[in-house]
């Protein structure tokens, strides 16, 4: 099932101290920016997909897309390794983010690895950088770039050595990596409403000590917050750490109870964990930034009028010229030069975009 969802961040009319923006490819509410992004649900996930076990075939084609991995996991272990409901407490939440995370590396392991002494004596000869663009190459299916097979290579301690050498174990430790790299996977520790979920979390917290993500979740939550924003019975966006009731006369008793215990979990986790998953997702993991190109420098607007159209979700490292390319592809054949708006600059092809940039491309084949 694919869909869109948004990540939000603060809009840069606000940061300008503008008075309004009018959104294209995105929406803003009360000077947040909701940018979309695609999502992908994929088929579950049990012990022996890499084998082709259940949808496991389907499951690991679907990943070949990814960008990043959001795991979602039955914090209370209400949940089997089947997907069947069962008893909270009694299954180990824990063994499932292993299993999903070994799953999902032995089949990164398994195409890499196919033919591997007949592909790796074949580089044994060739330039160091030549050997590194055929790896690239053989993992591209997979959309991994060539920076992701340089750090992983270099993180393994396999650089600048040859590929018909190495042993198994050191082919597995770089294929790990550099899954790791190209597809990092986040934990969705859902369920955080059901008590036995923080004895879980807290597990899972002293376990996994070696830089996974995990954040605390409550989807039911969220949903509920949702529901009730649509009737007009709270204030909510998407994200918030907190919500203010319109009028408690229209609310009974067992709803202003359940808006309590939400309001208390909210206190506690920062929001229900849904938007900030998302966000941790997109802006910490894949550490991308937002910036907004308009053809009116002064004004921030396009060629309509439109104030700060359109927000471009894009790599921390991205270059002017880069993103010239990305609004067009004329555009960025004629790169002339930038013009950020903070101070009025004059960039050229190189300049390397800030978070939240207002940026006006210059081209000799194209105007934006």
């Amino acid at each position: 099932n694919i869909g869109i969802a948004y990540v939000r961040k603060t809009c840069a009319h606000v940061l300008l101290g503008l008075p309004r923006c009018n959104p294209k490819n995105s929406f803003c509410i009360n000077g947040v920016r909701f940018i979309p992004i695609k999502l992908m649900d994929v088929a579950g996930l049990v012990r022996g997909a890499h084998k082709g076990r259940g949808l496991g075939n389907k499951f690991m084609d679907d990943l070949r897309q990814a960008d990043v991995l959001l795991h979602v996991v039955d914090m209370s272990g209400s949940t089997d390794e089947d997907g069947n409901p069962v008893k909270p407490g009694t299954h180990d939440p824990l063994e499932d983010i292993e299993t999903i995370e070994f799953e999902v590396n032995e089949w990164f392991y398994s195409i890499i690895s196919r033919d591997w002494i007949r592909f790796s004596r074949s580089l044994d000869t060739i330039p160091w950088d030549k050997v590194v663009d055929s790896i690239s190459k053989r993992v591209s299916g997979l959309s991994i770039k060539r920076e992701h097979v340089v750090m992983a290579l270099k993180e393994a301690k396999l650089e600048g050595t040859k590929p018909g050498s190495w042993r198994e174990e050191e082919l597995k430790l770089f294929t790990r990596i550099l899954r790791e790299i190209s597809k990092p996977i986040i934990i969705i520790a859902n369920k955080m409403d059901i008590p036995i979920a923080e004895d879980n979390l807290r597990r899972a917290i002293k376990k996994f000590r070696d830089g996974r993500v995990i954040v605390p979740t409550s989807a039911v939550f969220e949903l509920a917050l949702r529901k009730a924003a649509k009737l007009g019975l709270i204030k909510y966006s998407p994200g918030d750490t907190s919500f203010s009731i319109t009028d408690t006369s229209k609310l009974n008793q067992k709803q202003l109870t359940a808006l309590e215990m939400i309001s208390r979990f909210m206190k506690k986790y920062g929001g229900t964990g849904v938007q900030q998953a998302l966000n941790k997702a997109i802006f910490d993991v894949l550490n991308m930034i937002v910036v907004y190109p308009v053809e009116n420098i002064n004004k921030f607007t396009d060629s309509q009028g439109n104030v700060l159209p359109d927000a471009y979700l894009i790599r921390n490292g991205t270059t002017a010229s880069e993103l010239a390319y990305m609004i067009h592809t004329d555009l960025g054949k004629g790169f002339l030069y930038a013009v950020i708006a903070k101070g009025n600059m004059k960039v050229g092809a190189s300049y390397v975009l800030r978070d939240c940039d207002v940026v006006k491309v210059v081209s000799a084949t194209a105007r934006h």
